[in-house]
């Protein structure tokens, strides 16, 4: 039987004293001119919360009020509803067994909508519950995933093009006016659902009998198997086309890149071609410049090495080095130092390969070393047109090194980063590079440096219990004590895509060189330099400032011991309980 309440909405909000008889008046006439429904009036003139609504529609209904965010929900359940009919009648299915399925809405009272999803549903029967709309909508797009889309796709584009190993060129790029060729529809697919996954690279890999794609989200490679291996070639072409490379050449890498809009976003697009064994493997790095850059507070420091960073921009000369392996979030940290330091009093000129995000104001350069525009080269001009700041994207050789360092001691703030393990060696690497000691004891004044962890979803986020393995290795690994009762970790959610995580923190470790470093360095003496580095009262290192969030329970035992042990490069061992509850192949 559909739940059916037995007076309107508005004049029950008011019985139960929930809403005045003035407020659904106003609701009312607003309702009459916007055509929203009563009760998504009543939300946005915030005379109710959204939770009041549905809880109190779950008490008039007799159904259950549920938060579906740390539910795991199976790909088969969901799709008993179609996406596009999930989206419009607000509704998931949440349970299904072979006589009936249980389906949240967020309007359980629209019985026009029920029909429809009964309809849809026959012959299992239906049943309701009470969910958040935003928690829908955030649901459908973790699980309405494009995969069977994308599998469907490909099936027809290997149709299309089995008999006929030469492609049309003119009807690939069609796509560009009318989206209607099948590499499009199959390239957007595949777009969409990076954008949803939150990934931030997509890998296109063809092998002998699959064609490989995946995606890097929060870090980790998540792969989707196509067996259609032959349409490989179709699409590297028409990403060639895209970002202008040459479609003839096959047997050289080729970088480029593009820009488009998916699902409200516009996303630019780094792209590598590299010639493999079947093939050509092509990645891509999706940049979402619709989001916005993250200030230097979004950068998600802790507070203490904020404000030292804060003080240390401050400076009117001087080097400041952002340290870390590629993927530690070193360019989001410039960019955010960038923001902070972008007034109109200062001139600023960044040297960039590639230019990854555009700032007003800011002089930004693209290298080309096709035509001899490189790091040093342009250093050179750029200290010629009178700079406050430079940033320089990468000290990538011994001449761009002792440029930045001349720079810095002739006026100027120089902002640069290190490929790295941490910042004290950082320091030390700039002299293997051959800069002078005199040079870098005399214009350095700062390292960051920096890795990211995974966070635990906090959607299913649940004590972890230590082993007594994981008790010992505590005790001889954290300088600091870790309270075992205040470790979690996350059991898999729709929210995470099972994997107990969701997004990912900045780990960091800041390395202000005072007299005595500045001494040691100045007499090329690096272990002198390094004792006085890990003595400063002020020097956090970066794996006691990873176990001061696994202390307050941001991250798990698992994403510490991997950074320790890259660090390290040691193994690092795991307990078994950790292995079972993420799944982790030994």
């Amino acid at each position: 039987m559909k739940p059916k309440l037995k007076m309107r909405l508005g004049d029950l909000l008011v019985q139960e004293q929930i809403i005045s008889d003035a407020q659904l008046q106003q609701a009312l006439g607003e309702q009459r001119s916007s055509g929203r429904k009563l009760g998504r009036t009543l939300i946005d003139l915030k005379c109710i919360t959204e939770e009041q609504l549905l809880q109190f529609l779950s008490q008039q209904l007799n159904l259950p009020y549920l938060d579906i965010r740390s539910k795991t929900i199976s790909a088969d359940t969901v799709a008993l509803l179609p996406e596009v009919q999930a989206r419009r009648f607000r509704a998931l299915v949440i349970e299904s067994d072979d006589d009936s399925v249980l389906v949240a809405m967020s309007d359980p009272a629209d019985l026009q909508a029920i029909d429809n999803i009964e309809v849809l549903v026959a012959p299992r029967q239906l049943r309701l519950a009470v969910a958040p709309e935003q928690q829908l909508l955030d649901a459908f797009d973790n699980l309405y995933r494009r995969t069977d889309q994308i599998a469907e796709i490909a099936g027809k584009l290997e149709e299309e093009y089995a008999a006929d190993d030469m492609f049309d060129l003119a009807s690939l790029t069609e796509g560009d006016s009318d989206n209607e060729t099948t590499v499009v529809k199959l390239l957007q697919s595949i777009f969409e659902d990076a954008v949803q996954m939150r990934a931030s690279d997509i890998h296109i890999e063809p092998g002998e009998k699959v064609l490989r794609i995946r995606q890097r989200i929060d870090g980790q490679l998540h792969e989707t198997l196509l067996n259609e291996v032959n349409i490989a070639s179709a699409l590297v072409l028409r990403l060639k086309l895209m970002a202008g490379l040459d479609i003839s050449e096959k047997r050289l890498p080729q970088d480029g890149r593009f820009r488009i809009e998916v699902k409200g976003h516009k996303i630019d697009i780094r792209m590598s071609t590299m010639p493999i064994y079947h093939g050509e493997s092509v990645v891509m790095r999706l940049l979402d410049q619709s989001a916005g850059l993250l200030t230097l507070n979004e950068t998600g420091m802790p507070a203490n090495i904020l404000a030292r960073v804060k003080h240390q921009i401050k400076r009117p000369h001087g080097m400041l080095l952002v340290t870390g392996p590629t993927g530690s979030g070193k360019t989001t940290t410039l960019y955010g130092i960038l923001s902070e330091l972008n007034t109109a009093d200062r001139k600023i000129i960044t040297v960039e390969d590639p230019v990854e995000y555009q700032l007003p104001r800011i002089n930004q350069v693209q290298v080309n070393h096709k035509i001899g525009l490189d790091f040093s080269n342009v250093l050179r001009t750029t200290l010629r047109q009178d700079p406050d700041i430079i940033m320089v994207g990468e000290m990538r050789d011994r001449e761009t090194v002792e440029i930045g360092l001349r720079g810095a001691l002739t006026g100027h703030f120089v902002l640069s980063t290190l490929h790295t393990n941490d910042a004290v060696t950082s320091a030390l690497r700039l002299l293997d590079m051959g800069a002078a000691s005199y040079l870098v004891a005399s214009a350095l004044r700062v390292i960051i440096a920096q890795r990211l962890v995974r966070k635990v979803c906090a959607n299913c986020v649940k004590d972890y219990h230590p082993s007594a393995q994981d008790l010992v290795w505590l005790e001889k690994t954290s300088k600091i004590k870790i309270n075992p009762a205040n470790l979690k970790i996350g059991s898999g959610c729709q929210s995470c895509n099972g994997s107990g995580y969701r997004g990912r923190v900045g780990v960091f470790e800041i390395l202000e060189l005072d007299d005595v470093m500045v001494d040691a360095m100045r007499s090329g003496d690096p272990q002198q330099f390094a004792r006085a580095a890990l003595k400063s009262p002020n020097f956090i290192p970066l794996a006691d400032s990873a176990m001061a969030y696994l202390d307050q329970g941001v991250t798990s035992i698992e994403e510490v011991a991997k950074l320790i042990e890259d660090m390290s490069e040691s193994k690092v061992p795991l307990s078994e309980d950790i292995i079972s509850q993420q799944g982790i192949e030994g």
